[in-house]
């Protein structure tokens, strides 16, 4: 077994854009400047379970086809997509062609001969996928596993910990908006982080700003954006990011319940639990959970919560830490404004920026 690990390798895992990277990766080094007869690239990413199957068939030919001239080969199935739980995958003939694919690799490949596949996203609990991680030097390249209950706090750490390992000076608001913007794809937040470090360096400190202005907005970050913007009653950014989504697409009434409403909401919330119970503002959103945990369930049932039923702590930590830019009346006319915004744009002539736009500016705009 010991030889067979030094000449099959095995590249897979969730992490779409890893597994490609990893792979790309491996080949250049186990076949560094090969030309046409040193590296045979077979592509595995097929719909059919005929194509599945061809394509496994033309591995299995290869691998026991001798190099040319007596020199080494490397012999790739790229991006295999027949390990997914697909109905290709499922299929009996693909499960057998990988069977005898796997038959191949318990004995020794022929000298020189060396075997690289590569398959995102598999499915673990087949026969083949344990097979292929017993024979091969394996490369596991999975998501982070952030737990049932993660949410947001989890993805703003996980965020937070990749910048700051290439030694980026980057803002807590600033890992928030990449957060929003990148999401859990860790190849986006490896090229969206390569942008950042060529545009800034190690010695810039980055701010929410900076990732607005280099990383493509996307619905949730734009939703995320309006979100902050209002937390912070900072207006020109709340219209802006209106505006955007206006122009993305994007539904007034859509804005309005997923952002806009909850929003309002948290802050006014927030407010009533701060003043009632004489509590501070958090430093950081993330460390508000510690604080809503020493009040009583009666204090916090009416908060709320992720799908698993505990307190969703992050939004309202932000909502904690900005309340100070509203008064509660402030918060309860913003409330109000958010219904009467709701049923202008069902029954009203007004067009759904109007309607925002008249809504925003109304409750943030500061008195003189």
């Amino acid at each position: 077994m010991a030889s067979k690990t030094s000449t099959t390798y095995f590249v897979t895992g969730s992490d779409e854009s890893a597994v490609k990277k990893a792979a790309v990766a491996l080949a250049a080094e186990l076949a560094p400047g090969a030309d046409a007869f040193g590296l045979e690239t077979i592509d595995g990413a097929v719909d059919t379970v005929d194509a599945a199957a061809g394509k496994i068939h033309e591995t299995m030919q290869a691998l026991l086809t001798l190099p040319f001239l007596g020199g080494s080969k490397l012999v790739w199935l790229k991006s295999a997509t027949f390990l997914a739980d697909t109905v290709t995958g499922r299929s009996e003939s693909v499960s057998d062609a990988l069977e005898n694919l796997c038959e191949i690799l318990k004995s020794p490949l022929p000298e020189g001969v060396v075997f690289l596949m590569s398959a995102p996203e598999p499915d673990k609990r087949r026969s083949a996928y344990k097979q292929l991680t017993k024979l091969c030097k394996t490369s596991l390249h999975d998501r982070p596993a952030l737990g049932f209950g993660a949410g947001e706090e989890e993805v703003i750490t996980w965020t937070a910990g990749k910048a700051r390992a290439r030694g980026l000076q980057i803002s807590h608001e600033a890992v928030e908006a990449l957060a929003a913007r990148v999401g859990l794809d860790s190849g986006q937040l490896d090229n969206e982080l390569d942008k950042l470090e060529t545009a800034f360096g190690p010695g810039h400190a980055i701010e929410a700003g900076d990732v607005r202005a280099l990383v493509p907005a996307t619905r949730e970050s734009g939703i995320f954006d309006i979100g902050n913007a209002i937390s912070a009653r900072d207006l020109p950014l709340a219209l802006e990011t209106l505006s955007q989504l206006l122009r993305q697409g994007e539904k007034g009434v859509g804005i309005l319940l997923a952002s806009i409403v909850p929003t309002v909401r948290n802050l006014l919330l927030i407010k009533d639990l701060l003043s009632r119970h004489k509590l501070q503002p958090p430093a950081q959103p993330q460390f508000f959970g510690s604080t809503l945990n020493k009040l009583s369930a009666a204090d916090i049932d009416h908060l709320p919560r992720k799908k698993d039923g505990t307190l969703n702590a992050y939004p309202l930590g932000i909502a904690a830490r900005n309340s100070v830019h509203y008064t509660a009346a402030e918060l309860h006319r913003a409330f109000q404004g958010c219904a009467d915004a709701n049923l202008q744009m069902v029954t009203s002539q007004a067009s759904d920026e109007v309607v925002l736009t008249r809504l925003l500016a109304g409750f943030m705009t500061r008195a003189a």
